[in-house]
């Protein structure tokens, strides 16, 4: 049972899930994890994640980019360097939309485990651009296309969520919006300089905290490296037969 808030002792918790929970500096002694899933896409290697003792986070980076050819580009910080880094990306994402317009009519928006559906994560990379690329970078007014998908934090910090005005796109309009901001990316890119990349613009979502060009890239690919591992792990699924 539980002593006091946030100490659990002889507490069964088989078939707990979290979701957007921080448990930065959790303590976990003698416990069962056989089968446990853990995904937790800001793993830093500057803070270390030890089980048994051992820091696992060189590990998972290191075979993460292993299954993902292309990933480790991810933190490229020259204009040659960040451009070979979105072409990689644009050739895995490519690959992954034709495998999924192969599956069965319906998979597209099937969401596996409550996740996200294949077409969702992608209105959320148009989200992610308009964010990252045109409202904090190039400080466009109105940055965001009405069909992509905000985070979950994103209403809850008080923006507004009206401005994604179709909620039900098709398929074809979900990936003519997809085009068009990737092609945003590749263009901007094309013709970024040094200069440019150390520019500094406003964050975001905490617009009293300076980003740079380049921090606001590296966060575009992150988004996008992160989100297609959510997607190709959902794809496996779905084709061994599980939602």
């Amino acid at each position: 049972m539980s002593e006091e808030p946030g100490r659990f002792v002889d507490t069964d918790l088989r078939g707990a899930r979290f979701t957007r929970c921080d448990l930065s500096g959790a303590v976990l002694r003698g416990v069962e994890v056989r089968g446990t899933d853990l995904d937790a896409p800001w793993l830093d290697p500057e803070e270390p994640l030890l089980v048994n003792g051992v820091d696992v986070v060189p590990f998972v980076d290191a075979e993460l980019d292993r299954r993902f050819p292309g990933r480790s580009l991810r933190t490229a910080d020259t204009p040659d360097g960040l451009r070979s880094a979105w072409a990689a990306l644009e050739t895995t994402w490519a690959a992954t939309v034709e495998r999924a317009e192969a599956m069965p009519v319906g998979s597209l928006e099937v969401r596996v485990d409550g996740e996200w559906s294949f077409a969702e994560t992608l209105r959320h990379l148009v989200m992610a651009t308009d964010t990252w690329l045109r409202r904090a970078v190039q400080g466009v007014e109105r940055p965001y296309h009405p069909v992509g998908v905000p985070n979950a934090e994103y209403e809850a910090d008080g923006h507004d969520p009206s401005v994604f005005s179709t909620p039900n796109p098709t398929w074809s309009e979900v990936l003519a919006a997809r085009d068009e901001r990737v092609a945003m990316v590749r263009s901007f890119l094309a013709g970024v300089t040094e200069d440019d990349l150390v520019a500094e613009c406003r964050n975001p979502w905490a617009p009293e905290y300076p980003e740079t060009v380049l921090s606001c890239v590296q966060t575009i690919l992150e988004e996008e490296w992160e989100h297609h591992r959510y997607a190709v792990r959902d794809l496996d699924r779905l084709e061994r037969g599980g939602v």
